[in-house]
């Protein structure tokens, strides 16, 4: 993708962004977006093919970047950046978070924060996967090991959405401790 294109990729996220800050999802148009990012129709079409698409890849950026670090980090690949090699990786997505890259925290605390949370919570899926069940860690006689993926997917979108409403009192290693020492009965 070249400069321009990029430009105009950004500048349909950015319009896109504000316009999820003001309405619900379902009132905003390809129209709105596109008045909104001052763009031709034409050239919205040429990047994403629907709203519902461009909603896809704003997910994609938003929470790629995120969980594809915190997966090199559960392969043992660490960076510097990222805090020390033993910080868990839920506390690595919580830094990130607390970062705020590209406003992810706009969207998750705004009145469309359910598609979101949604998005966020399936892309944690493929994390809690790797970095858990794959390595053996969620064995369980009891319980299948899908369960337990969605249930800790879950937990962590919950837990996520109870920090930012509380206004994210909490240090992203507070919040760490509070999942972890809550996940140990399931994380063996």
């Amino acid at each position: 993708m070249d400069r321009r294109q990029r430009k105009t990729r950004e500048a349909i996220f950015g319009a896109f962004t504000r316009l999820l800050g003001k309405r619900a999802y379902h009132q905003i148009t390809v129209q709105d977006i596109i008045d909104e990012a001052d763009i031709g129709r034409a050239t919205f079409y040429a990047h994403f093919e629907t709203k519902d698409y461009l909603l896809k890849e704003l997910c994609d950026e938003l929470f790629g970047h995120i969980i594809d670090t915190a997966m090199e980090i559960a392969h043992g690949q660490h960076h510097h950046s990222c805090g020390k090699a033993t910080d868990s990786v839920f506390l690595h997505l919580l830094r990130h978070l607390q970062e705020n890259d590209l406003n992810i925290l706009y969207l998750l605390s705004s009145e469309n924060n359910e598609i979101f949370l949604q998005y966020f919570k399936t892309s944690l899926k493929k994390l809690i996967h790797s970095q858990f069940a794959v390595q053996g860690k969620l064995k369980s006689s009891e319980l299948p090991e899908d369960y337990l993926v969605n249930h800790i997917s879950s937990s962590f979108v919950e837990t996520v959405s109870w920090w930012i409403r509380r206004g994210m009192k909490e240090s992203p290693e507070e919040l760490a401790h509070y999942f972890e020492s809550v996940m140990t009965t399931v994380i063996k």
